[in-house]
């Protein structure tokens, strides 16, 4: 077993990209491939996309393990993102190239020119690589908020976010954090954001930070409202009671205007600095995963025995609602140590009344609904199907609120023990989307994920509301999600791809979102990881 010297995290910025978008500008994201030998390339991580950037600053950074013994064979990809699937095969490849890890750690600064394959260029265009050793397990957060901020816009006011960077020792400015941007807004407060200390100021207090406020633009051409420097010493000395406060100056404005005072402030409510624990030390500290599945059994499904129904089981044992409970459980299964699994169904009428239910057990027990293993549920699941009515309508909101009372349960006792994961599988048609949305809200403050799988050919549009990726959800009410607890994955895109390939799309959240609701609430792991001396 090689021994892993040390995590690295990448910082990845290109320029000159080419230009793919016709009326405006490549949307750029850079993915990180890892040789898995036999020619094929495994993915490790992937930054955010960048809308409307030919010369992107990629604010994610890429983590890969680096084993000094290892030639670790890395490719980076860089794609025009026009779509909301994860495959990438039908992205526009704006360029890549293939080297190791060795040689940009061995690297201050590692700039290569993109290519289109071996020895075509593409374009102009260039990456530029940083690591830095990921040394410190400390995270700072941050609470920033900022008034009367100068308006940008002709109609309407602006709609300001926030660039943290930190001055790297050649004295350039690495993007280190970027907020959300908060649309027609002068008095903007940000959500509570953390990063790592050593991705914010590389363990050093001293070093010089600049903070720049911007107006977003769609097109990518954000205008600066200003901008100013301090460092960690100073933002840290926000407190509940007293705030720290920053004059945001333009300095355009300040050479033109003699009168000129400032273009806002900007206002830390308030800077913390904790220890920062990982998916790991929750799991090995105590923390039990408990794994939840609930099928949907309405009939836009189609009748099980038509063999284009969703619910068909064909000659060799298989749909996709088995193949997703499969893909799934058997990650999941590793992490719960009773193995066992309640599984229930909705939308379907049940015996003996017919009546319609949003919730019943597969092996209909109520009072035990309790599978033995993922293979216990499979089993339930095949044996239920000729016994049920598929009916309607299709209502998410029970089984959510039903897996709510056990994580709520658990929250009351104050400690990362139990953390719950609720998987659905649906043909996507859902009709209590109101009350879904209250559901997930709510969810969102107990220790709870919720994976929904989309099988067969449907508007998946509801489903990709659900998963706050493109903003925060929001109840009728207008209350966000205190986290984004929701994944929606649909099933088509990973048809012909490897099993292992769905279970790591729809499991890939869990971990952040696990390790997000016990920094929320400030609970370290039960069993606390052991300190080594050096």
């Amino acid at each position: 077993m090689a021994q892993c010297v040390t995590r690295v995290e990448l910082s990845v910025a290109c320029e000159r990209l080419l230009d793919r978008d016709v009326g405006s500008r490549s949307d750029p994201l850079c993915v990180l491939l890892q040789d898995a030998g036999g020619g094929r390339w495994a993915e490790l991580d992937r930054t955010e996309r960048i809308k409307n950037c030919q010369n992107p600053e990629f604010s994610k950074k890429l983590v890969i393990d680096y084993y000094f013994e290892k030639v670790q064979k890395l490719k980076f990809g860089v794609y025009d993102i026009d779509n909301t699937s994860f495959d990438l095969n039908d992205d526009d490849y704006l360029g890549g190239i293939e080297c190791t890890l060795g040689q940009i750690v061995s690297s201050s600064v590692f700039t290569r020119p993109l290519e289109l394959k071996k020895g075509k260029p593409a374009g102009k265009g260039t990456i530029t690589i940083s690591a830095e050793e990921i040394k410190d397990a400390r995270v700072v957060y941050l609470e920033i908020e900022a008034r009367n901020l100068d308006k940008k816009d002709f109609l309407g006011k602006s709609d300001p976010f926030l660039e943290f960077y930190k001055q790297t020792d050649a004295g350039m400015w690495q993007l280190v954090y970027r907020s959300e941007v908060i649309k027609n807004n002068l008095n903007p407060c940000w959500r509570k954001f953390s990063v790592p200390l050593q991705t914010f100021c590389g363990g050093d207090f001293n070093k010089p930070i600049k903070v720049q406020c911007a107006d977003h633009d769609s097109d990518g051409s954000h205008d600066l409202i200003g901008s100013f420097e301090t460092n960690l010493t100073q933002l840290h000395k926000a407190g509940d009671s007293s705030p720290v406060e920053f004059e945001c100056i333009n300095p355009v404005k300040k050479q033109k205007k003699k009168s000129y005072k400032n273009s806002g402030i900007i206002r830390i409510k308030s800077c913390k600095i904790e220890r920062d624990y990982s998916f790991l030390d929750y799991v090995m500290g105590g923390c039990q995963i408990n794994f939840t599945v609930g099928i949907d059994f309405t009939g836009s499904n189609g009748d099980p025995k038509s063999p284009d129904s969703l619910h068909y089981i064909s000659p060799d044992g298989i749909n996709e609602y088995l193949i997703a409970i499969w893909s799934v459980g058997s990650v999941v299964q590793d992490y719960d140590t009773d193995k066992l699994f309640p599984a229930f169904g909705f939308g379907a009428q049940i015996p003996p009344s017919w009546q319609v239910s949003h919730e019943f057990a597969l092996n209909f027990n109520p009072s035990n609904p309790y599978c033995q293993g993922i293979q216990g549920i499979v089993d339930a699941y095949r044996q239920i199907l000729p016994q049920i009515r598929l009916y309607g309508p299709t209502n998410f909101s029970p089984i959510i609120n039903h897996v709510a009372r056990f994580a709520a349960h658990a929250a009351q006792q104050g400690s990362a023990s139990q953390y719950f994961v609720l998987l659905i599988i649906t043909d996507g048609e859902i009709t209590d989307l109101d009350q879904t949305r209250q559901a997930i809200v709510h969810a969102s403050k107990l220790p709870m994920s919720i994976i929904i799988v989309g099988v067969g050919q449907a508007d998946f549009k509801a489903m990709e509301f659900l998963d706050g990726d493109n903003g925060v959800l929001k109840s009728l009410t207008g209350e966000p999600a205190a986290r984004d607890i929701v994944q929606f994955v649909p099933f088509q895109q990973f048809r012909n791809a490897p099993r292992e390939a769905l279970s790591q799309m729809v499991l890939a959240e869990v971990p952040k979102q696990l390790v997000s609701y016990y920094r929320l609430q400030g609970w370290p792991p039960v069993k606390l990881p052991e300190v080594k001396q050096m």
